[in-house]
């Protein structure tokens, strides 16, 4: 039994006739005589009794016809359901991502893809790069955004932002005016660093490694879970860091705390798009997917463009 089929019955019945069912459906008349035939032989049941001048339902076929006129109008529901769905005039969709793309960033996309669908709502959930990977393995959200690789089974992992870490000093630090320093100057200082296992951490412990040092022995005094807090105990005159440019970019405009550049360290890093391999799992998905791309493709600088999202986006 199909759709098609129940159609054709649902004609038949109204209009008791094969011809005139068979001209509205604009097809012949023996297409429409097989349609019946097949269905009644699916059922196992004669839903017709077939006149000179017009056909009549069976008992069976009396049956038959309110539960059809259902299927199809919970079938025309569905249809106009997904039709919504892939001109994405509704919709949902769930982010997850660590802390500075989650609090820099995303935000604004959000808000800027949302003006193009506002019928789509999106769920943004912040948490550590661990958390937010873990979010991603167990299907609870559809996009993961981190601020280090992930090399795990069954994740895919895509560079998508250029950032970079800077170095900051408070203002009254006796570096403030200096232009450059050393990372075994860095080293010997009192450190405030995010925790073990953020994003922002595990690239700085990569670019130290690739400049050959490492953080076992340095001078770490504190250990915070959220970049704000890292600059604002270095405002403090706590200790020194090493964060996001785009966290700090307001801190410094403000003049709350001073950069200073670490000589022979390539400080520049990725920010990094992971998701399930069967992606993307919905229209919506596929639509954010396509504008984050273009909006914070890897290689770009810290400045977001205003392209509109594109017309063309994958299935789901």
């Amino acid at each position: 039994m199909n759709l098609k089929q129940l159609e054709a019955f649902l004609w038949v019945a109204e209009l008791q006739s094969f011809t005139r069912a068979a001209k509205h459906l604009y097809m012949s008349q023996p297409a429409v005589s097989f349609q019946i035939k097949s269905l009644e032989e699916s059922l196992g049941a004669t839903l017709f009794y077939r006149g000179d001048k017009k056909v009549e339902l069976t008992e069976a076929g009396r049956l038959l016809y309110p539960e059809a006129r259902q299927i199809l109008r919970h079938f025309q529901k569905i249809k106009a359901g997904l039709d919504e769905l892939k001109g994405l005039k509704r919709g949902h969709l769930c982010l997850g991502a660590s802390t500075i793309p989650g609090e820099y960033l995303l935000p604004l996309l959000i808000g800027r893809f949302r003006r193009h669908y506002p019928g789509v709502e999106v769920t943004l959930r912040i948490a550590g790069s661990g958390q937010v990977i873990r979010w991603v393995r167990e299907r609870e959200i559809d996009l993961g955004v981190t601020g280090a690789p992930v090399k795990e089974e069954g994740l895919e992992c895509l560079p998508w932002y250029r950032d970079r870490l800077v170095l900051i000093v408070g203002p009254e630090h006796p570096w403030a005016n200096r232009k450059t320093v050393s990372p075994g100057e860095l080293l010997d200082q009192p450190l405030i660093l995010r925790e073990p296992g953020s994003g922002t951490r595990r690239s700085l412990e990569a670019k130290l490694a690739q400049a050959g040092y490492s953080l076992e022995g340095a001078r770490v005094v504190m250990e915070l879970g959220s970049t704000r807090a890292v600059i604002t105990a270095v405002q403090a005159g706590l200790g020194v860091s090493l964060v996001s440019a785009l966290a700090a970019a307001e801190p410094l405009a403000l003049g709350r705390v001073c950069q200073v550049a670490l000589q022979n360290m390539d400080l520049t890093r990725y920010l990094y798009l992971i998701h399930a391999p069967e992606w993307p799992g919905s229209f919506a998905a596929g639509a954010f997917w396509d504008f984050i791309r273009q909006e914070g493709q890897a290689g770009k600088q810290n400045e977001l463009s205003k392209k509109a999202p594109p017309t063309e986006r994958p299935a789901p």
